[in-house]
């Protein structure tokens, strides 16, 4: 009999995985967790001709994920060499060798960066996934040597939601705080459509037709149907792992993986579920692959990994509530080592604390406790700026998330909570929103009741109502006023790269006379403040694995029969942040890889290419 190593129980839920006929049951790849990583293993095996099952611990398949934007960082897809937009892997592997310094892994990079073009062209080629391009979207770093302006990323394309049958009541929706009435928003030219509403008759019309959809869809389903971001990403997975005969279990926790004794060195045979109709034991012939999120909802590592929460309880993750690091600890209780050397153990972001008064079914916070509200799109906008509680700048604000909380981390004394408030007029707010609070005509009134929006008619009152140093903000705000004008941040270098500028709004900023699509004066009142705090999308430290994903023992040697993906997978970035999609893509990439390894196939040579 197998012997089995224990992790963390796990709470039930509700609903049933398809009937299992007995207490135990047989497949080739066990996948424990339903993001992008885990399902990417899962379809790709099961067109490789492997019987497959995916557990998932929450009610609704999807993960993160499906709370996510969808882009994908995958340098060298054939979308970008179909638009003419070639390079060699010499270009994005020197991008890699200089943003992570001593923390490039060479073998990993390059298997990342050699199979993630054969990932893009399987899904696109061979399943229901297909993608939209992000040939114009630049690097994080532009001054990085061999940083791309375009050309490295992929996204997820719209999907229906009617394709999904009646499984699409078990797709995690978007979360709520992010949508306009549950209905996902695209990036790019579908959100300015949406900003443009009331003051472009073309953009009126386009946003009066997408909302009656989606009335239509709310009376008749329940919830949108028409996917985007990373609902489409999960929800194409899906599709393509049924068309394929595989399964997805809800409500179905793993409570333990099954080890051999003796002569098998140690092989992870399966894994024990805790399923709505009891335990089942799932012996996984080629193995088990550990999908479930990282540790974004473990105060325990969180406390072990983040100096910044020395309680566990200092950090807010925008993470799915269901990840809290049961991969982790299921991969420790047969040797797996858990990353401890990274940069960043997290993809930090600013967060803001929205306040909810009921449980809402997309899984988010519960009754009473606040929703975590990433901050990824207004802050490059002309006519905001990020201050700390002594009314200074202290960041470029139209940097990426990752990088302005590093600088938040790096100007707050010892001693102090890492925390600072996003001010903007009056103007600004009404045409771009603030986090949760969105543009007219939606209304201001319930978020200043809740306290998550403050208002001041004068700078002084604002200052006052935040808690902020009155004459700190003063002398900051009239600087940055002149710096705005000028169309030239001598502070931060705010609108200097290519990925500020593209995250701006030139438009905008030109009809008004400005020459920087990313700065603004602040000058009507009232003005406006959300507050941030210390938060992620996610966490970056997790299992170690070699270039097959095949999870490492504390001798560096590879566990049999057991694998990590997504974020249980330790970030091939070692813990930094050089592009949009550094999550997905390689968590997608290294599923690819992982389920190859299993089928005993060469991805440089697959048969489903």
């Amino acid at each position: 009999m197998p012997a089995m190593a224990h992790a963390s129980p796990s709470p039930s839920s509700t609903l049933p995985p398809p009937s299992p006929s007995s207490a135990c049951i047989d497949c080739d790849l066990l996948v424990i967790g339903s993001g992008a990583g885990g399902l990417s293993a899962a379809v790709t095996a099961a067109h490789l001709g492997l019987k497959v099952i995916v557990a998932e611990k929450d009610p609704h398949y999807g993960g993160t994920t499906a709370w996510s934007g969808g882009w994908m960082w995958v340098p060298r897809n054939p979308l970008a060499v179909e638009a003419g937009l070639h390079e060699d892997i010499a270009q994005p592997l020197s991008y890699l060798r200089h943003e992570l310094g001593e923390r490039f892994d060479e073998p990993r990079a390059r298997a990342f960066l050699e199979h993630g073009p054969r990932m893009v062209e399987f899904f696109r080629r061979r399943t229901a996934l297909q993608f939209i391009d992000g040939n114009a979207i630049p690097d994080f770093h532009g001054h990085t040597p061999d940083a791309a302006s375009g050309g490295r990323s992929v996204c997820a394309a719209p999907f229906d939601g009617h394709r999904l049958g009646a499984r699409l009541h078990d797709l995690k929706p978007p979360l709520h705080e992010t949508t306009l009435w549950g209905m996902g928003i695209a990036a790019g030219a579908e959100m300015r459509h949406f900003f443009n509403a009331l003051h472009q008759r073309a953009s009126f019309w386009y946003v009066t037709q997408k909302l009656l959809r989606h009335g239509r869809d709310l009376l008749r389903h329940h919830r949108g149907t028409q996917l985007v971001n990373g609902n489409a990403l999960v929800a194409g997975l899906a599709r393509s792992l049924w068309d394929q005969g595989g399964e997805i279990w809800l409500s179905s926790p793993a409570q333990r993986l099954l080890q051999a004794e003796g002569g098998e060195d140690g092989r992870v045979l399966g894994a024990e579920l805790h399923t709505p109709q009891g335990a089942v034991q799932v012996h996984a012939r080629k193995g088990v692959l550990l999908a479930c999120g990282g540790f974004p909802h473990d105060a325990a590592r969180k406390r072990a990994l983040l100096p910044h929460a020395p309680t566990g309880h200092e950090h807010w993750s925008a993470g799915s509530r269901g990840n809290t690091g049961d991969g982790l600890r299921l991969g420790e209780s047969v040797g797996g080592q858990v990353a401890r050397d990274l940069l960043q153990a997290a993809a930090l972001a600013p967060v803001s604390l929205v306040p909810r008064s009921k449980m809402r079914k997309d899984g988010g916070a519960p009754a009473g406790e606040p929703m975590h509200f990433p901050h990824l799109i207004e802050r490059a906008k002309p006519g905001l700026i990020a201050v700390n509680r002594h009314g200074l700048r202290f960041t470029n604000e139209a940097n990426a998330y990752h990088d302005m909380m590093q600088g938040l981390l790096a100007a707050t004394p010892a001693g102090e909570t890492p925390e600072a408030w996003l001010l903007c007029d009056h103007d600004f707010i009404r045409y771009y929103g603030l986090g949760a609070v969105k543009p007219a005509p939606m209304p201001l009134a319930p978020w200043l009741a809740k306290g998550y929006l403050k208002r001041g008619h004068t700078l002084a009152e604002l200052a006052a109502a935040c808690g902020i140093d009155a004459a700190g903000l003063q002398a900051t705000l009239t600087r940055y006023n002149r710096l705005a004008l000028d169309g030239k941040d001598k502070d931060f270098g705010r609108g200097e790269t290519a990925y500020n500028r593209i995250q701006g709004d030139a438009i905008r900023a030109a009809s008004r006379g400005l020459t920087n699509p990313c700065m603004g004066p602040i000058e009507r009142g009232p003005f406006y403040a959300v507050k941030i705090v210390m938060g992620s999308l996610g966490t970056f430290a997790g299992l170690r694995t070699n270039e097959h994903a095949q999870v490492l023992d504390a001798r560096g040697q590879a566990i049999p029969g057991l694998y990590a993906g997504g974020n249980d997978m330790n970030s091939v970035m070692g813990g930094h942040y050089p592009a949009g999609g550094i999550t997905l893509g390689p968590a997608m990439t290294f599923g690819f890889i992982a389920a190859h390894h299993m089928a005993d196939a060469d991805p440089a040579h697959s048969p489903l290419n």
